[in-house]
């Protein structure tokens, strides 16, 4: 899997959006508008996703099973969130399912009213 690739997926993600927010960071939100809240920083050989709310359970299973790929995330790692290496030796479809649940974790903290539309887990 590509950048871009793992980018269209996180995006095609209900009520996802693009935003660049600090200079040369692309990042994948969800949520309206100055509201909106980041679920994945889109790197160019790397994702960082929220894995769980800290680092004990998935956010550390990660750092476990592929030491050389996952890292913990600078500045707000100690929330969940790690780096995932695009092009090493995490498989694609776990890629995508820690996209899925970075989305999953941050959707389901947004205010019911800020929450997207056409994902009928949500409602």
């Amino acid at each position: 899997m590509t950048p871009e690739e793992l980018a269209t997926y996180a995006l095609a993600k209900p009520g996802a959006w693009p935003d660049s927010p600090w200079e040369n960071d692309r990042v994948a939100k969800v949520g309206p508008g100055e509201r909106g809240k980041i679920f994945a920083f889109l790197g160019n050989d790397a994702v960082g996703v929220k894995c769980g709310p800290g680092r004990d359970g998935p956010a550390d299973e990660w750092i476990d099973r592929y030491p050389d790929e996952a890292s913990v995330m600078a500045y707000i790692g100690r929330n969940g969130w790690n780096t995932l290496r695009i092009d090493g030796a995490i498989p694609d479809d776990e890629l995508r399912e820690a996209v899925d649940t970075s989305y999953e974790l941050v959707v389901a903290k947004l205010p019911k009213k800020l929450r997207p539309e056409g994902d009928a887990s949500w409602h």
